[in-house]
C-alpha cells in the first residue's frame, strides 16, 4: 500500500516524476561482450513509490519477440550528497557494489556507476511530456573511451500493453 504523503516533496524529488508512466521505445543495440548488434523493442513501466520519493522502474528488452534483457531500477535522491540515484539490478546477474549517482543537466538526467568490470554511464534525456531519449554506454578498466551499448527513444503509451 502506498501511503499518501504528509509532506511536499522537494525539487530535487519532483525531478525524478518525469520518469514515470507507461512506456516503449524502438533500440539500437551495439555489439559488445554480451550481445550482438541489431534492434530491439522495449517496454518500461516507472511507478512513484513512497509519496513520490523513489521511482521504481521495470524495463525489458525483446529482439526478436523474445525478453533478451530485463531490469528493475529504483531511482532516487541522495540528499545528503546532493545527487541524484539509481539502484539496478537485471538479468546479467551482476550485485552492483553501489548505485548509479548522478546529476541533471536541463532536461538530461546523467548516471554513471564503476565495478570491477568498467564504468557505467546512462543518460536519460527528457523530449516533452510523452518521450524520452536513453542513452547506455560502457568504458572498459583501463580503457578511456566511452563505447555505445543501448540507445533508444521512448514514448509514452496508454496503457502499456501485456505481452
Amino acid at each position: 500500500m502506498n501511503a499518501a504523503p504528509s509532506f511536499t516533496l522537494s525539487a530535487e524529488h519532483q525531478r525524478l516524476q518525469a520518469l514515470v508512466g507507461a512506456w516503449r521505445g524502438e533500440e539500437d543495440v551495439a555489439a559488445t561482450q554480451w550481445t550482438d548488434a541489431g534492434t530491439a523493442e522495449a517496454e518500461v513501466l516507472a511507478e512513484a513509490e513512497f509519496g513520490g520519493l523513489f521511482v521504481v522502474q521495470r524495463y525489458r528488452q525483446k529482439r526478436e519477440g523474445t525478453v533478451s534483457f530485463a531490469a528493475r531500477s529504483v531511482f532516487g535522491f541522495d540528499q545528503a550528497n546532493g545527487v541524484w540515484t539509481m539502484h539496478q539490478f537485471d538479468s546479467m546477474g551482476f550485485v552492483p557494489a553501489a548505485p548509479a549517482t548522478g546529476v541533471w543537466h536541463g532536461d538530461e538526467l546523467v548516471l554513471e556507476r564503476s565495478s570491477p568490470r568498467g564504468s557505467a554511464r546512462v543518460t536519460y534525456s527528457l523530449d516533452g511530456a510523452d518521450a524520452y531519449r536513453m542513452k547506455l554506454q560502457f568504458k572498459p578498466t583501463g580503457g578511456d573511451a566511452w563505447q555505445d551499448m543501448v540507445s533508444g527513444l521512448y514514448r509514452r503509451v496508454f496503457p502499456l500493453e501485456k505481452g
